[in-house]
């Protein structure tokens, strides 16, 4: 085991145990390498790595509020890890498709579901994919936003998060397309019908329709270029 990885381990067993909680605060620097045996680089090694996946945040100084506590932010690491994997293109597209059916379609799901569903950035987003005089770019851009919007409205971090990590993905395969397309324009007018469908849908409370509507939407447009094959289609 490497020196850091001591850190972390001790780290974990205390979160583990409940002796950390959030809002603790881990020994200074010093004292945490003396206490384990180990350099006070490795200590830093290791509440650098803790602070990217959003367990600890690090302040510096020497007043009460410097050094490293306890933090909360699950999302942090999720979104980093999945931003890693696209951008070393290892997760294929027909996989970030299927993935976002699955998430995207169950949270339109849960989203009709909510008594006090607010679809006000919603619509605010199909008012500006409204505008004719955006460029393919720009539109998918706002379009992921939309669809990340959405996702959000099903109050699960992890899949808002996953969402959110996975639109730099989304927007890729979706621009490698466009120069496929035959029509944009035409396209564009029917990618605009079908996100208003979905929020009419959510609007009326209706979660069968709304997912269904999602489902056919996201694999409706991918197949304009990227066939899938019979055991993809569900």
């Amino acid at each position: 085991m490497r020196t850091h990885e001591v850190v972390l381990k001790r780290i974990e067993d205390d979160i583990t145990t409940g002796r950390l909680t959030v809002g603790s605060k881990l020994p200074a620097e010093r004292a945490f390498a003396e206490e384990l045996g180990v350099s006070r680089s490795s200590v830093r090694e290791a509440l650098r790595i803790l602070e990217a996946m959003g367990l600890v945040k690090t302040a510096v100084g020497s007043g009460p509020g410097a050094g490293a506590v306890i933090a909360s932010d699950p999302a942090a690491s999720l979104s980093l890890a999945l931003r890693l994997h696209v951008a070393a293109r290892t997760l294929p597209v027909e996989d970030i498709v299927q993935t976002r059916v699955l998430l995207e379609t169950w949270a339109v799901d849960a989203a009709a579901r909510t008594a006090d569903l607010d679809l006000t950035a919603a619509n605010a987003l199909l008012d500006a994919m409204d505008d004719p005089s955006l460029s393919p770019e720009e539109f998918h851009r706002i379009d992921a936003e939309f669809h990340v919007t959405l996702a959000g409205l099903a109050g699960n971090v992890v899949v808002r998060e996953m969402m959110a990590s996975l639109r730099e993905a989304i927007r890729g395969y979706v621009m490698v397309a466009v120069p496929k397309l035959p029509d944009w324009g035409e396209v564009a007018n029917g990618l605009r019908r079908e996100h208003r469908a979905v929020v009419a849908a959510l609007d009326k409370r209706q979660p069968g329709k709304s997912a269904a509507i999602m489902r056919d939407h996201i694999l409706g447009y991918h197949a304009l270029t990227h066939p899938l094959g019979p055991d993809q289609q569900g």
